[in-house]
């Protein structure tokens, strides 16, 4: 009976897609095809062993089945309209596989539900089994199928190949991907997902001989899992690309890859996402890559998807064509990307640049960020070991200024300018090159109560939380132990100041006119979005402002949009000082008091008299005016 068993599963396995195919164009329902198919297949159970196995089993289950399919039909109230479906000829078995292959993968699904219901009815697989390739429950599996079906059922979704190829696609890449780079688990690799993916690619090569696309997608596939084999080392961990050994790649699986892709070119047209993407991993299949070559496809294939993650890989492939700063620039811009966010890959691979360009203690930092968003266990162990091999100093060692510096460096510029505002006025007050050894929690306390004693808890407990970051980062908590959160009362939730009503009001010349400097812009629009008073706003210093927030001095001073265009410009990169500073350099004659005076800069900051001058020659204004026009 085992053996009877193990070959009735093996022909489900090859047949099902065509048996529910077929039942799906008599009765347009996939959920009732696919039972209709199980009827068959338990059909199967009872009689053959009696009657023993049948000279073609998949006939003889197709037949059954349908026979089934039409006694349901004659049976249903909806026979009139089926009717016709039964005197029409039968449409080939092939044609019958695409139909159920693009309606499993209608874009009306989401994607989790496209997968599960395409291994289920096109594939074959058990729902156990679906469950134990993704490492969720079975019921969770039936769920999305079942979901899947009564959307489809009710949806009444129509047969358009020409628009749901791109998704049908979709579904096998996912699929792959799952298998080829596991996103959880212990394992980094899982076959059978990689192989389920690839006998779906190659069925629908063959149901779709003339789509180019298809053809890319099958070469990327082939020539992707011909490096499975030297894709991890003996303890499971991963192993680059550029490390492997090339002598354990299955040359049988290139040789399809190319083949396909000249199948994809035969096919003409443009090419498209997956042809890219194949062309990319012929690259990688040469003795020496061309990385030149492949930083212009991923430029293509950029211009047709602009994913985050495809302009990932082109940095990657930027650094190892042109050196690793230049692929450091492209990832800076991916930093602020909030679909990147919790993407493990963007601190791994920076962290990857950031040793080749000799920078060990900004590397660990994203190694270890990197090993705490990785769900895969394999993947997780490997950076943390990445990490632990760095020879990075002890940062206690430091010096106050420089492990600021270096604490900063690898925050996104949001974060890191908030911190920044925190961290610089303690290194400015407990001095730069006081050792991290020698700070205790109490000076730490000390400088907050001088610092920001009467400030909003909102803007403590923003302080204190980057002085906590700090100190764990540099291995002396204890630093931040004096400190603790302020709580959050109605009254300092309550809504901001109304801006005033001016800035509602007509541009004035300044804002239009463009040889108008930038420092006269700034300050005219901070007065007019903010009503602030002009004293107010000339006292104000770079680390007062919250531009994230577009506030200053705990939300007393609120500007909008036109202030928050212009005011990272007009600080461009300072950290401390005054925020509006005057053209030149102090004479040695007129020293100003040390709060008035840049300390990156120099400069000193803008008086009154010399603000109201610039803005009357400027505008015809003057500086109260100003705040009403």
């Amino acid at each position: 009976m085992s053996d009877l068993s193990a070959t009735v599963g093996a022909v489900w396995k090859q047949e099902s897609a065509r048996i529910v195919g077929g039942l799906l164009r008599l009765v347009h329902d996939v959920g009732l095809a696919e039972e209709l198919a199980q009827d068959a297949l338990v059909a199967a159970l009872e009689q053959w062993p009696a009657t023993g196995i049948p000279d073609n089993p998949g006939a003889w289950l197709t037949t059954t089945a349908k026979r089934r399919a039409v006694d349901h039909i004659r049976r249903s109230r909806t026979r009139e309209r089926l009717a016709p479906d039964l005197a029409r000829p039968p449409e080939p078995a092939e044609d019958d596989v695409l139909r159920l292959m693009f309606t499993s993968c209608h874009p009306v699904l989401p994607a989790e539900a496209r997968v599960a219901l395409t291994l289920r009815v096109v594939a074959g697989l058990s729902t156990a089994e679906i469950a134990r390739a993704f490492l969720v429950g079975e019921q969770v599996i039936a769920r999305r199928i079942a979901a899947a079906k009564r959307t489809l059922a009710e949806s009444g979704v129509a047969y358009e190949p020409s628009a749901q190829l791109s998704s049908v696609l979709e579904v096998v890449y996912l699929i792959f991907n799952e298998g080829y780079a596991a996103t959880s688990g212990t394992d980094l690799i899982r076959a059978d997902l990689c192989l389920e993916a690839l006998r779906l690619g190659r069925m629908l090569a063959v149901l779709a001989p003339d789509e180019a696309e298809v053809h890319g997608l099958v070469a990327l596939l082939e020539i992707q899992q011909s490096r499975s084999a030297a894709r991890t080392g003996p303890a499971g961990e991963p192993i680059p690309l550029h490390e492997q050994n090339r002598g354990r790649w299955d040359q049988l699986l290139i040789r399809r890859g190319f083949a396909a892709m000249l199948r994809a070119r035969e096919a003409g047209g443009p090419p498209g996402p997956y042809v890219l993407q194949a062309a990319i991993a012929v690259c990688h299949t040469e003795e020496n890559t061309d990385w030149v070559r492949v930083t212009a496809l991923y430029e293509a294939l950029e211009r047709l998807v602009a994913t985050p993650v495809v302009r990932l890989n082109r940095a990657v492939a930027v650094a190892f064509a042109y050196g690793p700063q230049a692929g450091l620039d492209l990832l800076d811009d991916l930093r602020t990307d909030p679909q990147m966010a919790a993407y493990h890959l963007l601190p791994g691979v920076r962290g990857d640049l950031l040793i080749k360009v000799g920078r060990p203690a900004e590397a660990r930092h994203e190694l270890q960020r990197a090993a705490t968003l990785a769900r895969n266990t394999a993947e997780r162990e490997f950076l943390l070991r990445r990490a632990a091999a760095l020879d990075v100093p002890d940062e206690r060692s430091r010096l106050l200024g420089a492990a600021v510096t270096a604490f900063l460096a690898p925050l996104g510029p949001a974060t890191a300018r908030a911190y920044g505002q925190t961290l610089h006025r303690i290194a400015r007050l407990a001095g730069d090159r006081t050792p991290l050894t020698g700070l205790t929690a109490a000076r730490i306390a000390e400088i907050f109560a001088v610092s920001w004693p009467d400030v909003s808890p909102r803007t403590w407990n923003r302080h204190v939380a980057a002085i906590r970051s700090f100190a764990t980062w540099s291995g002396s908590p204890s630093l931040a132990a004096a400190l603790h959160p302020r709580p959050i009362t109605a009254a300092a939730s309550a809504p901001r100041p109304v801006v005033s009503a001016a800035a509602s009001a007509p541009r004035s010349d300044v804002e239009r006119r463009g040889e108008t400097p930038l420092r006269e812009r700034a300050l005219w629009s901070l007065l007019r979005e903010s009503g602030a008073k002009v004293g107010a706003v000339l006292t104000l210093n770079v680390e007062d402002l919250d531009l994230d927030d577009r506030s200053a001095r705990d939300a007393t001073i609120v500007w909008r949009s036109a202030t928050a265009r212009l005011l990272p410009e007009l600080i461009s990169g300072r950290t401390r000082g005054p925020l509006f500073l005057s053209d030149r350099r102090p004479g040695p004659g007129r020293p100003p008091a040390p709060a008035d005076l840049c300390p990156e800069t120099g400069r000193r900051r803008l008086s009154y008299e010399r603000a109201a001058y610039l803005c009357k020659r400027a505008t015809g204004h003057t500086l109260d005016r100003l705040r009403s026009v």
